[in-house]
């Protein structure tokens, strides 16, 4: 998961917080009667013109696949090119406005730049909420724990305003670590804990391998599952297990993966078509169907899954599923063992 950026403050930030607001007594005969207030259940925190911006006519939609670690500057350049000069929106359910400054200073045309951290089904639903996602022209999902995303915006105005931003408005979307993670049908939530390659190569029904899907509805991340950290942390074993999973689950017959290194992203085009900016690479996994062998506490068996890494320099379309740049190879696993088609055996 990303680190959160530090705190910041400056002449230009505007800072709104809610919190607990002290009840109310009545002073009369009757006893005394506690009336606390409602819990709003975020906080907003802005830098720039705190108003609505005016609808940017030179808005351009665009999806943004970021790995985790460091952030890639170039990424967030490119949303706000395709932004209008509008508000760029920063959700998220804990952490800092740390993202404020920094894509300000990368952007210093935008309007506004606002973190909300919308950290109760309350603050997902209130009025604030729905009103500054609906009006922003860029929205960024940051680090931090999917499984909240997951338990706190599914079903409020959070979900159903993202998924206006992705699939009416014509405005860039991306998230980066669990941002990312909830971006694609099928998810990946860690809701009891991050599975290890061969925690779940050894059993693919491990309690940490905790699957959801359908929070925002993407067309370019329809049939898919994402994965961040993913050379870093080594999570192509458990990323195949995933797969295996969906088809058992009978969510997918032949579900696709993208797993994203560190300090990568990828920009994606409305047609599909993605180029690669930071430092490491992405790879695009077809799952060709069910698993050999998928059973509880049984090491998994799975062949000929299809892979396409692609490196800097390297494009992928995900509307057609093919690249260039790259390189094509077969990942087999027998008795939870990995091996690979790709010379010298490597499995990234």
């Amino acid at each position: 998961m990303l680190k959160a950026r530090g705190s910041s403050s400056g002449a230009f930030r505007a800072l709104i917080t809610y919190g607990v607001v002290a009840a109310a007594q009545c002073l009369s005969a009757l006893p005394l009667q506690a009336a606390p207030a409602p819990k709003p259940g975020y906080q907003s925190f802005i830098v720039g013109n705190p108003a609505d911006a005016p609808e940017a006519p030179g808005t351009s939609a665009g999806l943004v696949l970021m790995g985790g670690g460091l952030d890639v500057d170039a990424a967030y350049q490119w949303m706000c090119q395709r932004a209008g000069g509008g508000d760029f929106v920063v959700i998220r359910t804990t952490g800092t406005d740390a993202y404020n400054p920094y894509i300000q200073q990368l952007c210093p045309q935008m309007d506004s730049v606002e973190t909300i951290i919308i950290a109760t089904t309350t603050g997902a639903n209130s009025t604030y909420v729905r009103d500054q996602i609906h009006n922003a022209e860029a929205l960024w999902i940051a680090g931090g724990d999917q499984s909240t995303y997951v338990d706190l915006w599914r079903g409020t105005a959070v979900q159903s305003e993202v998924n206006y931003l992705l699939n009416t408005k014509s405005v860039p979307v991306g998230g980066t670590s669990a941002g990312l993670a909830v971006l694609s049908q099928f998810i990946y939530t860690g809701a009891l804990g991050s599975v290890t390659s061969s925690q779940a190569l050894a059993n693919p029904f491990h309690r940490y391998v905790t699957l959801d899907r359908d929070l925002f509805d993407s067309s370019l991340g329809a049939g898919t599952i994402y994965d961040s950290h993913f050379v870093t942390r080594d999570r192509m074993g458990r990323t195949i297990v995933f797969l295996a999973r969906i088809v058992d689950n009978g969510w997918a017959a032949q579900p696709r993966d993208i797993g994203i290194d560190e300090h990568t992203a990828i920009l994606v085009n409305p047609n599909g078509a993605g180029t690669m900016v930071g430092t490491g690479a992405a790879y695009f996994l077809q799952a060709p169907g069910p698993a050999q062998v998928l059973a509880p506490k049984t090491p998994l068996t799975y062949h000929d899954i299809g892979v396409y890494k692609v490196p800097q320099g390297g494009s992928f379309n995900l509307s057609t599923w093919n690249g260039s740049g790259g390189v094509a190879y077969t990942l087999n696993v027998d008795a939870g063992a990995l091996t690979s088609t790709q010379a010298g055996g490597n499995i990234y």
